[in-house]
């Protein structure tokens, strides 16, 4: 094994340690937050992937690249659907409407329309 390939798994290795100490250091009340930043940062990991894909010259070099915009591709697709339905859950529903769907808007004052009181 050469000195360049286990330098880059020494830092690959390191690199998931801390990101599992930091991620898992984090307050349920940021996953949302967090979820954000992570979807851009998986942005600029497929755009970093599709650089590579441009400059590969062999085989094997195109495979490995191909390989990692398709997964940089799943995190962001994934990262964003993750998002949409965590968002989804903090939306009011309306009664025998679709589900997602926005319900009627309340007056700030007093209670809920149709309550009877």
């Amino acid at each position: 094994m050469t000195t360049g390939v286990l330098e880059y798994l020494t830092v690959f290795a390191l690199a998931i340690f801390v990101g599992i100490e930091v991620v898992s250091k984090v307050p349920s009340i940021l996953h949302t937050p967090l979820m954000s930043g992570s979807n851009a940062i998986h942005g600029v990991i497929l755009v970093g992937s599709m650089l590579v894909l441009g400059a590969a010259h062999t085989g094997t070099e195109e495979v490995l690249g191909f390989a990692a915009v398709v997964l940089a591709t799943l995190n962001v697709v994934g990262g964003f659907t993750v998002t949409d339905r965590m968002l989804e859950m903090f939306r009011p529903r309306q009664q025998g409407g679709a589900p997602g769907e926005r319900g009627p808007a309340r007056p700030a004052d007093g209670p809920p329309a149709g309550s009877g009181q």
